[in-house]
């Protein structure tokens, strides 16, 4: 994996860097060996904050961290960008198995059996041989049973100060939320949440 280290107060020591390398190896083994990733290091006050942002070729994780020490904030930014991902290569996995899921539901076709002409005529005749009995043939929905969602209510996903989109993306990512509904300075409402394909989709509210 390809690292860039950006300071914006200080030095990046050589074990930082080590340690930051050995961190991004286990996102390497979850999303390939093609994906870069750029360490950004800053300080507000006596926090020492660690942006992370991971680049993979249909996904951009960006996770922060904060600590009393460099060292502990980029632990923090690694755990984060590993939970995310965790979260995209599991939900690429299920979207490969849904076509296979889908065939699986559907029912096959249910033979009948024909109807003689001479019993749609109504023409009654002296049975020969066994008798025959009507067999009721039943077809099973082709569609899984729709199952009531269990709602939970949550105020994590409202972010109280204005903000911008890139704030709000990190925001999300710090949470590892999926949802997040934020407004800006000017008094604009937004909806942030991540689509299936794991994109970041903004809608704003009129």
């Amino acid at each position: 994996m390809k690292v860039e280290f950006t300071a914006r107060q200080g030095k990046i020591s050589k074990a930082l860097r080590t340690q930051a390398e050995e961190g991004l190896e286990d996102i390497t083994r979850i999303l390939g060996k093609s994906v870069r990733a750029s360490v950004t290091t800053g300080a507000q006050r006596h926090v020492q904050i660690v942006e992370l942002t991971v680049q993979a070729r249909q996904q951009t994780i960006a996770a922060t961290g904060k600590g009393a020490t460099l060292d502990a904030a980029l632990r923090q930014a690694i755990d984060h960008a590993v939970n995310q991902a965790r979260k995209y290569r599991d939900r690429r996995m299920e979207g490969k198995r849904l076509p296979k899921e889908e065939k699986a539901l559907t029912a096959p076709p249910v033979a009948r059996p024909k109807v003689r002409a001479e019993a749609a005529a109504g023409e009654s005749k002296p049975a020969r041989g066994k008798a025959r009995a009507s067999i009721a043939v039943h077809s099973y929905p082709s569609r899984a049973t729709v199952v009531e969602p269990h709602i939970l209510k949550s105020a994590e996903a409202i972010a109280l100060r204005p903000m911008t989109i890139e704030e709000a993306v990190k925001e999300a990512e710090f949470r590892d939320r999926d949802l997040l509904i934020f407004h800006n300075s000017a008094g604009d409402m937004f909806v942030l949440h991540r689509r299936r394909d794991g994109q970041m989709e903004l809608v704003e509210v009129p």
